[in-house]
């Protein structure tokens, strides 16, 4: 209570609330955990973390073992894609977030029911704690949970009229807002809500009524009771762990204690607010939305970068990507044009210290990615407009399609709410109902991503637990404990045949943390197991391979032999992409976090976030740093602590991962400490030399680097040596004179290029004016349509635009017959007929397409397609001579 009562006196009123909830669950016996990241780390079904129970999910399926049976947490949640959307709902209801945080407290296997209700009412309602009144405090349980009913009732004694039984909505035991349940198989159970009346000044009635949609009767806190595993047929099996999961919103619980009637009116938003309005020159700020948005979304925005998301155009990038844009369109509503987004991460990160902290060493990289983002938004905005432009100028009639409005948003970018401002100001009616059915037929091609994808299968493996004791000895004594085939357990496997050895002790090393898994073999009396992979399955190490000859059974003892030139290759190229992480972080900055790496026998490969291409310059520095760290011949060292000594240390440690209370802490030298469970070199002067082969980038702000080390990249140096050799022998020059030759070289093929482009353009006038003699006209209107054979585009591009200043005036149709049989037609109309609406290129095309069949696009001045290859060139003739009749 003492380090509470110096809080009190600093900090603001949702730290003192943050505070108070970790303080009774201390006194509970429960461990405070930290949060995870937004990106879940064992979860790919998930596109953030959307809720406490995230992290936890392992140990509830029953994978993980959980490392303290009590535990409470504060965990940053991202609601704004997948089956938890509230990002359209943000600043047009008063308790809608994209990101906040929600308070747990969490049970495996120890208290249930009565403990789990008699904490949180303690904490809501005790005088040392949230003092809440408890005539206001209103509970929903399971119709059939008649254990929590009695807790509330009995124990409790909360009044009878305050305790509302919800049902279920079908026959299904399962189907009702009182049951949770993590996927349609797994884990689940019935849970208890508790609700606070705000008073009669609020429409709405109590939970489970008509009325209970109003805003009068607030959700604040629901508990999860999972009791049961639901099988595929529907059945509940009793779970031998009976589990506690709880979860309360942070922002909405301080509404409530601060008397406010919105989130955004708590103290952290109000302070965050103001400075918003402030750095954007906005008044009136509390009575126009847009600022909610805007302050919700740098919170949203600032922390998903802080955890490693990107903007990109797919996945969480994408999402990332239109929060900023929606807050910077939110930004134009109140008349800000400038750009104005990233100036807004300094004052979060000075009103949100109980969680900001963590945003200060990147903050300057937060920035500079808004920043960045603000600036591209800017482009598209401005592209935007030039082709909404483009299409309102073809316009007949003054309803844009909705099929239109939906490409330039999808394809482009481009706000459908600003599409909608644009035509309304020239009384354009926009096709809503067009743009919400291509919206729904794109979604219908996207994956479902409120699923949890779980293999019950290979959870048998995990039955039987493995030691490893492959840091110390490559080869060991030890025995068959189970052996599988198609994930099924079976008793011998015969010569010839592929399948799964687990061994009670094993020096191999299971797949995981990047490493390979190594390969060997296993000798027994009666057979001989060739392994050609090791993975780990939960607590079991399964060895992957085939018999060579023999048999292999339970119960067998059994010598196993690891690979060792392949595993000290591994451990090499693991140590040296430590190195190489530490290097980076040197060079690049702060901001270099690992985001994935790949360390086998032949090279390592390390997946980075960073905002921009490594110059040469800055590869040849890492390089540089990585082999002065090997010729010290440091030595490298493992020690196993706890996990609060390590992070004391300074070691690194990715946050999105759960470790064990001990953990391995790997220090080379003074330069690198890090968590790791890889093997490794003694020295890093075994590592012999690095050569980085490869940076590239493999998605939206990640970064790849690949390199090789000792033999390997000796071999790398030697094959550059010959390559360069043979160079100077095709160039007839050397190393002091090879880039004068090449550049010699350049100049004079470029000069013949040009030479040749000549004759070429040339060869095009002199064939576009013999086509003059074939114009004809259709009404008024000069028309040529001329067959010609095997050109490029850019010839046909050329030739269109060279008739094209001869004729002044007219429409230009090429078709082009392909060496492959290949039929592709050029259109292309002068300027005069275009703005006269008689005709223009795109429209031509699309009429070609629709009767003949193939694919095109283009503008209105120059479209081309390539049409089907049951066509022939003269049938497309008479059919665009047909066309051109009707349209002119």
């Amino acid at each position: 209570m003492e380090f509470y009562s110096m809080m009190e006196s600093t900090c603001t009123k949702i730290l003192m609330i943050f505070v108070k909830n970790f303080l009774i669950f201390l006194k509970k016996g429960h461990k405070i955990i930290s949060s995870s990241t937004l990106i879940p780390n064992s979860d790919q079904t998930l596109l953030f973390t959307n809720s406490g129970m995230n992290q936890f999910k392992n140990i509830f399926l029953g994978i993980d073992k959980p490392l303290f049976k009590r535990v409470a947490t504060a965990q940053r949640c991202v609601r704004a894609g997948g089956k938890h959307n509230d990002l359209n709902n943000v600043g047009y209801t008063e308790r809608h977030l994209t990101f906040f945080e929600m308070l747990g407290n969490f049970s495996f296997g120890d208290y249930f029911k009565n403990e789990a209700i008699q904490f949180a009412w303690e904490l809501l309602t005790d005088v040392n704690w949230f003092n809440l009144s408890k005539n206001k405090l209103w509970v929903t349980v399971h119709n059939c949970d008649g254990e929590s009913y009695d807790i509330w009732s009995n124990q409790i004694d909360i009044p009878n009229e305050h305790i509302v039984k919800i049902g279920s909505n079908t026959n299904d035991f399962c189907d009702s807002d009182n049951f949770w349940q993590m996927g349609n198989i797994g884990p689940c159970g019935p849970c208890s809500e508790i609700f606070y009346d705000r008073g009669d000044r609020f429409q709405g009635g109590p939970p489970g009524s008509l009325e209970e949609f109003g805003e009068r009767y607030v959700e604040i806190w629901n508990l999860v009771f999972i009791q049961f595993d639901r099988q595929e047929n529907g059945r509940l099996l009793s779970l031998p762990m009976l589990s506690v999961d709880t979860g309360m919103g942070l922002e909405r619980i301080t509404s409530i204690l601060q008397g406010v009637n919105s989130n955004f009116s708590i103290d952290v938003f109000k302070k965050l607010i103001s400075s918003i309005s402030r750095i954007m020159k906005i008044n009136d700020i509390y009575i126009n939305r847009s600022v909610y948005v805007i302050a919700d979304h740098i919170r949203a925005c600032s922390f998903l970068i802080q955890d490693g998301v990107l903007p990109a155009n797919e996945g969480r990038g994408y999402v990332l990507r239109r929060i900023i844009r929606r807050a910077i369109l939110h930004g134009k509503k109140l008349g800000v044009n400038d750009i104005f987004f990233y100036k807004l991460v300094s004052p979060l990160i000075k009103y949100m210290q109980h969680i900001a902290d963590i945003l200060h060493e990147k903050k300057d990289f937060i920035a500079e990615i808004l920043l960045s983002e603000e600036k591209l938004f800017q482009d598209t905005l401005k592209r935007g407009l030039e082709l909404l432009e483009k299409q309102l100028i073809r316009l007949k009639g003054n309803c844009l399609n909705g099929e239109i409005a939906f490409n330039l948003y999808d394809t482009y970018g481009f706000p459908f709410e600003l599409t909608q401002d644009v035509c309304l100001k020239r009384g354009i009616h926009v096709d809503q109902e067009g743009f919400d059915q291509a919206m729904l037929t794109q979604k219908k091609y996207t994956k479902e991503l409120n699923k949890f994808d779980i293999s019950y299968e290979k959870l048998s493996l995990c039955n039987v637990s493995s030691i490893f004791v492959g840091y110390d000895k490559l080869i060991c004594k030890s025995r068959v404990m189970a052996l599988f085939q198609n994930n099924k357990s079976i008793n011998k496997i015969y010569t010839k045949e592929e399948g799964i050895v687990i061994l009670n002790n094993t020096p191999f090393y299971g797949e995981s943390g990047g490493q390979i898994g190594d390969c060997g073999q296993l000798n027994t009396i009666s057979g001989f197991f060739q392994v050609s992979n090791t993975k780990k399955y939960g607590q079991t190490i399964g060895h992957l391979g085939i018999v060579n000859s023999g048999t292999i059974s339970v119960g067998e003892e059994i010598v196993a032999q690891v690979d060792q030139h392949k595993r000290k290759c591994i451990s090499l190229n693991h140590s040296a992409t430590h190195l190489l992480r530490a290097a980076l972080s040197q060079v690049l900055g702060s901001h270099v976090t690992q985001k994935g790496s790949l360390v086998n026998d032949r090279y390592l490969r390390f997946d980075f976030y960073h905002h921009a291409t490594m110059t040469t310059t800055q590869m040849n520095t890492v390089e540089n740093i990585v082999n002065e760290q090997i010729w010290k011949n440091a030595p490298i060292t493992v020690d196993v602590m706890p996990i609060e000594l390590a992070r004391n240390s300074g070691a690194v440690i990715l946050i999105n991962k759960q470790y064990d209370k001990k953990v391995r802490v790997l220090k080379i030298g003074n330069f690198s400490t890090e968590l790791c469970g890889g093997t490794h070199a003694e020295h890093t002067g075994e590592i012999g030399v690095f050569m980085i082969t490869k940076e590239c980038s493999i998605a939206a702000g990640i970064r790849r680097v690949e390199a090789v080390t000792n033999n390997v990249a000796l071999s790398a140096i030697h094959q550059y040596k010959m390559l360069l050799k043979n160079i100077f022998q095709s160039t007839q020059s050397d190393d002091k004179n090879i880039l004068s030759k090449i550049h010699e070289f350049k100049c004079r093929y470029q000069k013949l290029e040009k030479e040749i482009d000549t004759l070429r353009n040339q060869q095009i006038i002199q064939q576009s004016l013999s086509f003059i003699k074939d114009v004809y006209y259709i009404k008024d209107v000069r028309i040529l349509v001329k067959q010609v054979v095997n050109m490029t585009s850019k010839t046909l591009f050329n030739m269109t635009d060279c008739i094209k200043h001869q004729l002044k005036s007219g429409v230009i149709v090429l078709i082009n017959l392909n060496t492959n049989k290949k039929i592709n037609l050029v259109v292309a109309v002068t300027k005069d007929l275009i703005e006269r609406n008689r005709i223009n290129a795109l429209s031509l095309v699309h009429y070609i397409i629709k009767i003949l069949g193939g694919k095109g696009g283009g503008r209105p001045d120059f479209a081309q397609a390539g049409i089907n290859n049951m066509a022939t060139t003269s049938k497309i003739s008479i059919e665009v001579n047909s066309l051109l009749h009707n349209i002119l």
